[in-house]
């Protein structure tokens, strides 16, 4: 999934760098940079630092209910709330998403559930062409 680079697309973190862990509940807003495990359980929004790297890992025993905003997330466990991978989605096959999802590449394993909307979102930007005038 996350093979060839393409032009204006970051790479996702091979690290964690932070951890939440099982049996962790966290009630409230979390804003972060570089890779995120979780584990446990947050019922607030979790949020990439805008133009830094960052990859979410929701693992099978994890729960967020809230909103998802990242560049690369990978997604086993259960999600309540719109979700917006701006890079790559990976749903594995213990994914629960309950929301729309929003994203630029996706790969869903069979048994992945979302209930909710798909949206592909292009990172391509548009170019407008003008045509020249022509002399005779």
């Amino acid at each position: 999934m996350f093979g060839g680079k393409k032009n204006g697309s970051s790479k996702p973190q091979n690290r964690i760098d932070s951890l939440i862990g099982v049996g962790t509940c966290l009630e409230g807003n979390v804003r972060f940079s570089g890779g995120l495990r979780i584990d446990g359980e947050i019922k607030g929004n979790v949020e990439a630092v805008k133009d830094q790297p960052s990859t979410l890992v929701v693992s099978e025993h994890a729960r967020i209910e809230g909103v998802i905003n990242v560049a690369h997330l990978v997604i086993n466990g259960t999600v309540i709330g719109p979700v917006h991978a701006s890079e790559s989605l990976e749903l594995q096959p213990n994914a629960k998403v309950t929301g729309d999802v929003e994203y630029n590449s996706l790969e869903m394993q069979q048994g992945a559930v979302v209930q909710g909307r798909l949206i592909h979102q292009s990172n391509a930007k548009t170019v407008e062409l003008k045509l020249a005038a022509s002399s005779n």
